[in-house]
C-alpha cells in the first residue's frame, strides 16, 4: 500500500527534476558559479588558516579547507542557484501552472530543488575525496557526522533558498537578496574561520547561525572532536533550523509574480 502511494509522487518528482535540470543547464552563468566557485574559493581562504592555531583544536589545514569547500558548495551550488531558479520559475508563471496539475506544493519545491541539491552532493563528495588525496586529510574519523552535516546542509540550503525567493522581486535582484546569508555564513558559520578557534562568546553566537550546525558536523566527522552530547545538540539545532525554514516557506512563499 505504501509503495503504491509513493510511486506516482516519485514519478512526478523525477519528471519535474529532469525538466528543471534542462532549464538549469541553459543558464550558463548560474552553472558556472555553482560549479567553479566551490572549487576555487577554498584556496583563497587557505592563507587565513595559517594564522590560527588549528592543531590546538585537533584540526588540520586540509580538513579546514575541505570543510570550507563543502560550505561553499552549500552556498553557491545549492543556495544561490536555487534562489535564482525559484524566482525565475515564479516570474515565468511556471510555478503557477504546475500548481494547477497533480503536483503538490511540496513536490513542486522539492522537484525544483533536486538538480541543485544533486550538484551540491556530488561536489561535496568529490571535494571530500579530493582533499583526502591531495591534502592528506585521510579518512574521516566519524563519517556518520559528516554524512549528517552534508544532508542537513543540503536540505537547509534549499529551504533557505525558497524562503529568500519569497522576498525577491525579480531574477535580476536574486543575487543581491542572497548576499546577506552568503556573507554571514562565510564569516560566521565556520566556513572561512572554524568556530572552534574563535573567542568563546563570539563562537557561541556564530554556532546559532543557520548553516553553522551543518558545517560543524562536517568538520567534526574528520577530526572526531565531538562528543555524543555535542553531536546530539548540534544535530538538534540543525533540525530546528530546517523546521523553522520549512514553516516560513509554507507561510510566506509566493507562487505568483508581484504586481
Amino acid at each position: 500500500m505504501s509503495t503504491l502511494a509513493w510511486a506516482p509522487a516519485g514519478r512526478r518528482l523525477r519528471a519535474l527534476a529532469r525538466a528543471e535540470l534542462a532549464l538549469l543547464g541553459r543558464n550558463r552563468g548560474v552553472v558556472f558559479t555553482a560549479v567553479t566557485v566551490p572549487l576555487i574559493l577554498p584556496f583563497s581562504v587557505g592563507p587565513a588558516f595559517d594564522r590560527v592555531d588549528l592543531k590546538k583544536e585537533g584540526l588540520s589545514v586540509g580538513a579546514a579547507m575541505m570543510t570550507a569547500a563543502v560550505g561553499f558548495a552549500f552556498l553557491f551550488a545549492v543556495y544561490t542557484s536555487l534562489v535564482n531558479a525559484y524566482v525565475a520559475r515564479r516570474e515565468e508563471l511556471v510555478l503557477k501552472r504546475l500548481r494547477t496539475g497533480e503536483l503538490s506544493d511540496a513536490e513542486i519545491l522539492t522537484g525544483t530543488a533536486l538538480p541543485a541539491a544533486g550538484l551540491g552532493l556530488v561536489q561535496a563528495l568529490l571535494l571530500c575525496v579530493g582533499c583526502a588525496v591531495l591534502l592528506h586529510t585521510g579518512a574521516p574519523k566519524a563519517p556518520y557526522l559528516t554524512v549528517l552535516g552534508v544532508a542537513a546542509g543540503l536540505v537547509l540550503s534549499a529551504a533557505l533558498a525558497a524562503l529568500t525567493a519569497a522576498f525577491t522581486r525579480t531574477t535580476e535582484s536574486a543575487q543581491v537578496t542572497a548576499l546577506p546569508l552568503v556573507f554571514v555564513s562565510m564569516a560566521g558559520s565556520g566556513i572561512m574561520i572554524p568556530t572552534e578557534v574563535m573567542p568563546h562568546t563570539l563562537a557561541s553566537v556564530c554556532e546559532l547561525l543557520p548553516l553553522s550546525p551543518a558545517i560543524r558536523l562536517v568538520r567534526a566527522g574528520w577530526s572526531g572532536q565531538m562528543s555524543a552530547y555535542e553531536a546530539l545538540g548540534t544535530t538538534a539545532t540543525a533540525l530546528a533550523w530546517i523546521v523553522v525554514a520549512v514553516f516560513a516557506v509554507r507561510r510566506w512563499f509566493r507562487w505568483e509574480p508581484r504586481r
